[in-house]
Formats: C-alpha cells, sequence, structure tokens
C-alpha cells in the first residue's frame, strides 16, 4: 500500500470525526475518548511494526487498520448511546460497512482492502478463526494487540478519575458489586481469556481486561504493557483476597515470562 494513501486517509477521518460532535458534553466526551483511542492505536501499531522490521507498505496497510478498526464506534454511539455492542451492533461490521458503502478504501489496491476489511471484522472477536491465511493473520494479530494495549491504558485511567469526569459509555453498566466469579477467576487460574458472556460485575470485567494478556501475540506488546504498568494499574483496583491474588500472579508471570522472550533476541 502507497504510504500517501494512508495521508488522504487520515484526512477523511478527521473530518469524518468532527461530523459526530454535539453541544453535548458528555456525548462530546465519549466522542472524544474514541477519536483519541484511534490515534493512540495508530501509534501501538507503529510501534509493533517496528519492531518486526515490516517494510514500509505493509506498516501502512498496518496503521490503515488501525485508523479504521473503530470506525464504527463512532456511528454505534450516535445511534444508541452505547459502546456495548451486546446492545446495539456489531461494530467492526458497521465499521467495515461504512467503509465499503462509501468508498472509502477505493485508493487502496484490492488485495489490500481485502486484508484491511478482514483485520477491522476480526479486530474485536473472542478467537480468531483458524482459516485466514498466514498474511491476514499478521494483521489481524497486530491490530488486536494494538488495540488492547490502549484500551488498557483507557481502562486504568477511567478507574482513577472522579466519575463525574468519566466517559458515560466507558464502564459498560456493569455493577460495581465487591465479589469476583468464580468462573471468571477458574479462567484467569486456566491461562485463558475470560467471555464476555460470564460477566457479573465491574470486578469480573476488570478480571477480563487482565486476561487479555493470554490473547497477545508478539514480545513487544507484553513489553510495552509491562512498562506502561497496566498489569500493576488494573490489579490495584480489585478486591484484596487470595482467589484474586492468584489470579492476577498466573497473569503477572505470563506477562513477564512472554517479555523476556523478546530481550534474548534483542
Amino acid at each position: 500500500m502507497e504510504c500517501n494513501a494512508l495521508v488522504n486517509l487520515k484526512e477523511w477521518f478527521s473530518v469524518y470525526c468532527r461530523g459526530f460532535y454535539t453541544e453535548n458534553i458528555a456525548d462530546n466526551r465519549n466522542i472524544a475518548l474514541k477519536e483519541t483511542h484511534t490515534g493512540l492505536v495508530r501509534e501501538n501499531m507503529n510501534l509493533l511494526t517496528g519492531s518486526l522490521d515490516l517494510y514500509e507498505g505493509d506498516r501502512a496497510t498496518a496503521e490503515t487498520i488501525a485508523l479504521f478498526h473503530d470506525l464504527g464506534r463512532f456511528e454505534q454511539y450516535r445511534r444508541y448511546s452505547t459502546f456495548r455492542d451486546d446492545l446495539s451492533v456489531n461494530h467492526a461490521a458497521l465499521g467495515v460497512k461504512i467503509l465499503k458503502d462509501g468508498d472509502v478504501l477505493e485508493i487502496v489496491p484490492e488485495a489490500e482492502r481485502r486484508t484491511i476489511y478482514l483485520a477491522i471484522s476480526l479486530h474485536n472477536v473472542f478467537r480468531i478463526p483458524d482459516t485466514i491465511d498466514s498474511r491476514d493473520l499478521l494483521f489481524t494479530r497486530l491490530i488486536r494487540d494494538a488495540d488492547k494495549l490502549d484500551i488498557w491504558r483507557i481502562f486504568v485511567e477511567y478507574y482513577r478519575i472522579p466519575e463525574t469526569e468519566r466517559a458515560s459509555a466507558v464502564g459498560l453498566g456493569f455493577p460495581d458489586l465487591p465479589e469476583c466469579s468464580l468462573d471468571v477467576l477458574n479462567s484467569l487460574e486456566r491461562k485463558e481469556m475470560v467471555n464476555l458472556s460470564t460477566l457479573k460485575s465491574l470486578n469480573d470485567f476488570k478480571l477480563l481486561q487482565l486476561s487479555w494478556v493470554f490473547d497477545l501475540n508478539f514480545p513487544a506488546s507484553f513489553r510495552m504493557a509491562l512498562d506502561r504498568g497496566y498489569i500493576d494499574g488494573l490489579s490495584a483496583t480489585l478486591p484484596e483476597n487470595r482467589a484474586v491474588e492468584n489470579a492476577v500472579r498466573k497473569v503477572r508471570e505470563f506477562v513477564a515470562v512472554n517479555a523476556a522472550k523478546g530481550d534474548e533476541h534483542a
């Protein structure tokens, strides 16, 4: 993919985002959250592709995927006032539809368009299908890692700031109960990602976010999660009991081991 095309696509995205701001402060906070998130996912993507030493054209394709991975979030929020796909629409599928309906990627070669659409459509699935080819798998894994890294940032900040300053759609509406579900804790003990359908509380949601480490794909991703303090930041908001401590220890050990793999090849 040509880098000049990416410049035009960034401008298109900037103009597109401006159309969602209104006079409503609460709504604008949610829109700004997603616009900022997109920029930081792009930065994460560039760090990841740099760590893999991809050539310039592939790096441009990867950044385009990052640029548009959450495109559907803006229209989703305008229509439904939520970022919960289960209560509204699959934001990844909506984003691909917007791109296709508007011929936004007409300046991108057809083969690259297909890869971009596929990676966007799979960035939020629970598990990547086994049927996609190695090139598409690379870009799908890249966007999933780049996205998770910034979502962790969002939630670490979210839990720290006063409730009146929070973007209203971030917490997804889970009740702030003191306990953690046994099924969720057991998933972390088994080093498995937690399924959203099993959550009963905000603490369960925090544990789900920690379980994302088991779906990271690149040593640089583990290093960034570790260096930025995301695991510590999320863990500090959880109840202090033995079951939670054991689950968090599994997460910490997994991240440390996989971050060190990158150091071995440095």
